[in-house]
Parts: structure tokens; sequence; C-alpha cells
């Protein structure tokens, strides 16, 4: 399976910046696998579109203030992108420009944090580096951060109420638990209403957390598919959800995933353990064609990047020429792609 089946070309006017005005107006297109449909629809008509019969899993991590900016003692700006947080005060990080630092260079934050650079690592540009603070580093964070917004978004840092936008809607209503760099997007557009609505209509609700890293912004470079590494991504899955789930499968009942890190923590789990049970693990899973789904029957999903592992997953779940289909429909209509984008519903 060659990368380049999975590529297309988007207009740079489709690439939202900024998301829609409410949450719940995003366009949503509607996908109906068996028969081959495609409808044309918002948000919040999901409401209208689940029922006593599904079961709804969402993904209740919450990003974290990961994009800091320093300056070396020369004066020279650096950006320091967190990524996995070690043990001593040591994470894994991403820094621009990297021909700008070497081992012991001091990166100052502000007067509470500074970064000391340690060493590069072997894993395709990634840099070990200490963090100087007192306290709690996720206070810190939240006063000294800035959103890991993707690179596809352009931001001017200086612009306070773009800053204060992204603060509160690059996550979820249902964020709970800090540790991503970069948000469960689809889960972007629920409202507490929604949730609310469909509970009303018996739609039980659970969630499971993964702390989404670096792996979903970066691209396929290996022409050939099957060299593909994920990066592995931490999640658990409570007792709570693990019973909701067997459960409602158990009845019959279909599983609406919100986005792929709740696809890919379900069907890891299943994978690992032969069924869905509380658990807390480690997901390396590449999803693609031809993929045979244990758990997932239905997904809520934005619209991703060409050339992507997050194609390729739900050209999995859809079938790869009907995608590709919808993503042309997609952007003969104008839908707004990516992150802060429109959704679809593949049922």
């Amino acid at each position: 399976m060659l990368l380049s089946e999975f590529d297309y070309t988007l207009p740079e006017n489709l690439i939202a910046q900024t998301p829609a005005e409410k949450r719940e107006n995003a366009r949503m297109m509607v996908l109906g696998v068996n028969d081959k449909t495609i409808e044309h629809k918002h948000f919040y008509d999901i409401v209208d579109l689940l029922d006593e019969n599904c079961i709804l899993i969402l993904n209740n991590t919450k990003v974290i203030p990961a994009r800091l900016f320093g300056y070396k003692d020369t004066g020279a700006k650096i950006e320091v992108f967190l990524l996995k947080e070690g043990v001593n005060k040591e994470w894994e990080v991403l820094i621009r420009p990297s021909k700008r630092v070497k081992d012991g260079t001091i990166i100052k934050v502000s007067d509470e944090l500074s970064v000391q650079v340690i060493k590069p690592l072997e894993d395709d540009g990634k840099w070990l580096v200490k963090m100087a603070y007192a306290g709690d580093i996720l206070e810190i964070l939240h006063r000294v951060g800035n959103i890991p917004l993707p690179p596809y978004i352009e931001r001017k840092m200086s612009s306070e109420e773009l800053k204060k936008l992204d603060f509160e809607r690059y996550q979820t209503v249902y964020a709970k638990d800090e540790g991503s760099v970069a948000a469960p997007t689809a889960g972007l557009h629920f409202t507490q209403e929604i949730l609310k609505k469909l509970a009303a209509k018996g739609v039980e609700i659970g969630y499971v957390t993964l702390n989404v890293g670096i792996g979903t912004f970066r691209p396929v470079k290996c022409e050939n598919v099957l060299d593909h590494k994920m990066d592995s991504e931490s999640f658990e899955i409570s007792q709570e959800t693990a019973d909701l789930i067997n459960r409602a499968k158990a009845s019959g009942k279909k599983l609406v995933a919100v986005g792929t890190t709740t696809v890919r923590t379900l069907e890891t789990a299943y994978k690992q353990f032969g069924c869905i049970k509380a658990c807390k693990s480690a997901s390396e899973l590449f999803i693609y064609p031809p993929y045979e789904f244990k758990v997932v029957d239905k997904l809520i999903t934005n619209f991703h990047l060409p050339k992507s592992t997050l194609l390729m997953l739900v050209s999995a779940l859809a079938g790869k020429d009907f995608i590709f289909k919808a993503y042309e429909e997609a952007i003969k209509n104008k839908y707004r792609f990516y992150s802060y984008g429109d959704c679809m519903f593949i049922c």
C-alpha cells in the first residue's frame, strides 16, 4: 500500500483558522457506509441521528499549554514544544530553530521557568531537556504557556484575543485529565446541552482517556505505508466505561466513537486483552485498510490531512474510495477542514 494513494489537493482557504462561532453550528457530512449515501447537515443534527440503540464514547483528555516561547542569553527567540514528561523534571520536546541550540543551552521562558537542553534524541528531531522551576509545573504552564495549535493554524502570539479564544475553544467541554499536546478535535463540536439531549434520548455516554501526542501532527514519510511506526500514546479505560461497553455490545447496541483517538484506544484494548476491560496501557496501533474493527461501529470525526494516518483510519472504516468521494464532495461544497473545521459522521 502506497502513501501516494492517500493524497488529495486541498485549497488553502478551506483550512479553518478559527472555530465556528458556536461549536454545534459546524457543518456535518453524514456518510451512510452500507448504501454509500452522502447527506449535508449541521452538528446539532447529531441529536436526531443517535438513539437508545447507540452508546457514545468520548476521549476526555485535556490539552496542556505545551508551547513555550523563550530566549537564549544572546537574545535569540526559541520555541520549545513539550511532548512527554519524564523523571526529575526532564521532558521530551521539539525545539525550533534547533540549529540555534546545543547541549547545555539555557532557554529562559519566564522568571519562574527555564529550560536547559540536555541532548538530541535519536527519535526524529526530539530533544531531551530539564526544566528549572519551583512548584506545580501545570500551574506554571497555564501562566506562561500557549495552546499547542497545529502548524496549519497560523497565529500571531501577540494577539491576546486569539490566545483567549484558543484557550477556550481548542478544548472539549468535557475535558478532564491533563496530558495532551493536541485536542481530540472531533469532540470540539459537542456542547453540554447536546450531551444532555442525547442522554435524555437514552444514549448512554462513556469516556476514555488517551493523551494525544505529536504523532497527530507528524506526516507519514515512507512511501510504503506498512513501514510507518506510530508514536506511543498512553491511555486509560475505567471500570465504568468497560462495563458500559461490554453491556451495550452484548445487547446489540452500536458503539459510536468520537474521534480517531477513541477508536485507537478501544481497538488497542481489544487487541491487547481480547475484550474491553479497565486498564492503563499504551497504543501504537496503526489502522489502515483493510482492518476489521472489533469494537467501533460508527465514528464522528473531522476532515484529515492528506497522507495522514488519520485519513487511513477513516478509509479503513468507510472504504477508501467512498472516503475520497466524500472529501471531493466536501471540497466542492466548501467544508472547513482540519482541527477547527467541520466534521463527518460515518454510520
